[in-house]
């Protein structure tokens, strides 16, 4: 699997305003269905009102290829500069490592 954050920054509330749209648009749920799309999450940090976060992850590059090949992004483009956002964006590929399991209640 691999997530990728992306960190979604504007001003005046654009950010939050970018992902209701995209929720309220359809274009969310469009990305969620997918295939090979596992989460496609909002969050705003609590001390940061004009920062978004956006924990999007998909089963493989493959998928992601696909979905940065799909119409969806110049739909998403557009929101973007309409927002006047500015994103940083880090990435994870998940392991198997298990140690830390005794830290998570579950």
């Amino acid at each position: 699997m691999i997530t990728v954050n992306l960190y979604y920054k504007g001003i005046n509330g654009s950010a939050l305003d970018f992902a209701k749209e995209m929720e309220s648009s359809g274009i969310a749920d469009a990305i969620r269905a997918e295939e090979g799309n596992l989460r496609y999450e909002y969050f705003q940090p609590l001390d940061d009102p004009e920062t978004i976060l956006l924990i999007d992850s998909w089963t493989d590059q493959a998928a992601i290829d696909a979905h940065h090949a799909s119409p969806m992004m110049k739909q998403l483009a557009a929101l973007r500069e309409r927002y006047d956002l500015h994103m940083t964006v880090e990435r994870f590929v998940s392991d198997t490592y298990t140690a830390d399991e005794k830290f998570i209640r579950h």
